[in-house]
């Protein structure tokens, strides 16, 4: 008589959340806040008060945070933003860094 054992294999399954980034304007003596306001606006979807605030922000502490999104569309908007800069004349930096 013999026994047969049933092995049963357990797969650990990890809901892997993606990281978020943000993405962040960095101030400079050339840019327009104009500017900077209409990017926020337009790219990253901020009403005229937001933008005003994320504009002044940006000129008081040196910097200030656009939005927090996936890496992907983190990197589009950041690279979007600068590319309408620069064909406006503007040396604006924008970083995108990880959320901790």
């Amino acid at each position: 008589m013999s026994t047969q054992t049933d092995t049963v294999e357990k797969n650990k399954i990890e809901d892997i959340v993606p990281g978020k980034y943000k993405v962040v304007f960095l101030n400079d003596d050339v840019t327009p806040m104009d500017l900077v306001i209409e990017l926020l606006m337009k790219i990253f979807r901020h009403d005229s008060q937001t933008a005003k605030q994320i504009t002044m922000e940006i000129h008081n502490t040196g910097s200030g945070i656009a939005g927090v999104y996936s890496y992907e569309i983190a990197e589009q908007k950041g690279l979007e933003a600068v590319s309408r800069a620069r064909m406006n004349g503007s040396p604006l930096v924008i970083t995108v860094e990880a959320e901790q």
